[in-house]
């Protein structure tokens, strides 16, 4: 995990006049409201980002505060979130993504709490915009894992489980929301689209007068992580609404068990399967997501079965799946997540069921350098890699500072951090094209191919990194 996140920032405290409306962070508070900025009036230099000025207390920017307990702790939720509250309103700083270190004094914490960790501000960074602490709401969320690995379901005749199950928020998918890295707003716009779902729903808004499914679809070439996406939302979701649904789960269906070997059974099959899910969303106190991986194995378009490249059984599948996804629609807590690498082979009576119809291609050079810079920085953590001249400081620069420093006049040490991180984004250029699960094969490939792979330094790896790249893309091109 990577050192706190964290500026400090030795401002004078607010006036209570001085106050602008801002907008507010993504947040899943339903009740949060959203206003449009007007112009700044007082804005203090800052040499990398500008400063907002404070915000009245009804305006104040709403930002999650995830609060990850020990398996072991016994403290109530209520009580830890007060002293997390207590410890953020005692900071004099600002408010960036990632950890929280925990005062070494606070016996209570330090005791139960594992990880503290901010989340949601990416958009305001990368508007070069500062969030304050007297700008801040923060959204506090306690939860503590589940250790426990998937449950299958058995399907017909001991053949294929029909799906795996989850209880959230899992051991298993900790960490994997912060390790998808994409253009900035795609996650935060399903966390808002899951938050809006879920309020208009709970507040019994009439659905012939305003439309709304609750279903998700990712589409894009293989291996951009779609699958991941979804299952790490559903993490993400279990956690933020913890407070609201004291149990949380993710079924993954396997689409390939819903297809019989006898004529006109995989229709059943289908129905089966939602009935078991319908008997848990019944209980209201559920939150039940359901992730159908490549839905156009299910979803496989109708015109294609009448013209005869399609199975005729096809029909009746597609028939059945959107039949029972109308039916859970009356449920308020169950959303549905699916992935697809090939749309145009899916019925378009489900593409038109989906809220949200997200393209998720190959990551652009922001996320390309992102992805292989928290590689190096795990190979460098656990020792495969070392540091330049036996150093121990992380010298890997983040994507904003480094395009920074590439317009600074001062000449970089041949082994420093520029140094290493230019390297790195030139094997983030070379790398276009490539997917998410193809960047992060890319170190091992590249370490697969040093001389002396027991002991190799950060600067001789980055070039033989690059030679990798320039590799695997003309293997890629043919």
């Amino acid at each position: 995990m990577s050192a706190p996140m964290e500026i400090s920032f030795s401002a004078p405290a607010p006036p209570p006049e001085a106050a602008c409306t801002v907008v507010a962070a993504p947040a899943l508070e339903p009740a949060a409201a959203v206003s449009s900025p007007p112009p700044p009036q007082q804005q203090q230099a800052a040499p990398a980002a500008a400063v907002v000025a404070p915000s009245p207390a009804d305006d104040k920017v709403l930002v999650s505060v995830e609060v990850l307990l020990h398996a072991t702790s016994a403290a109530r939720h209520s009580d830890v979130q007060a002293a997390v509250e207590r410890m953020l309103e005692a900071r004099s700083l600002s408010y960036v993504d990632g950890p929280v270190p925990i005062p070494a004094d606070n016996s209570f914490l330090i005791e139960n709490v594992k990880r503290i960790q901010i989340c949601d501000t990416d958009e305001w960074v990368e508007n070069h915009k500062v969030l304050l602490f007297w700008q801040v709401k923060p959204a506090v969320h306690v939860f503590q894992l589940n250790e426990d690995g998937p449950g299958e379901e058995p399907g017909e005749d001991d053949t294929l489980s029909s799906f795996n199950e989850w209880a959230l928020p899992a051991k298993e998918f900790d960490g994997l929301w912060e390790s998808l890295l994409y253009e900035v707003g795609l996650k935060q716009r399903l966390l808002r689209y899951a938050a809006s779902a879920l309020l208009f729903t709970e507040r019994g808004v009439d659905p012939c007068l305003v439309s709304w499914n609750r279903i998700v679809l990712l589409h894009g070439p293989p291996g951009t992580g779609k699958t991941s996406l979804c299952k790490a939302l559903a993490q993400k979701l279990s956690i933020r609404f913890k407070s609201r649904y004291s149990m949380c789960q993710l079924i993954e269906v396997n689409a390939h068990s819903l297809f019989s070997k006898w004529f006109s059974e995989s229709g059943k099959l289908v129905a089966k399967l939602f009935q078991k899910i319908q008997e848990m969303v019944e209980e209201e106190s559920n939150l039940v997501f359901v992730l159908i991986d490549e839905v156009e194995s299910l979803a496989a378009a109708r015109q294609a079965a009448i013209s005869g490249s399609e199975p005729s059984d096809s029909i009746r599948v597609v028939n059945a799946l959107l039949t029972q996804m109308d039916k859970l629609k009356s449920w308020p807590n169950v959303i549905i997540l699916t992935t697809s690498n090939i749309t145009t082979a899916i019925d378009i009576a489900f593409v038109d069921r989906a809220d949200i119809k997200a393209y998720v291609g190959p990551p652009m050079l922001q996320a390309r350098y992102e992805i292989l810079r928290s590689c190096m920085q795990e190979l460098l953590r656990v020792g495969i890699l070392t540091y330049p001249q036996g150093g121990s400081v992380p010298c890997i620069l983040n994507y904003s500072t480094l395009k920074e420093k590439k317009h600074c006049p001062e000449a970089p040490e041949p082994h420093g951090a520029f140094h290493l991180s230019s390297l790195l984004y030139e094997a983030a250029e070379l790398c276009e094209g490539l997917s998410g699960r193809s960047l992060r094969k890319l170190p091992f490939l590249a370490h697969a191919s040093v001389t002396n792979p027991s002991c190799c330094d950060a600067s001789t790896f980055m070039h033989t990194l690059i030679q990798t790249a320039k590799r695997e893309i003309s293997e890629s091109r043919g």
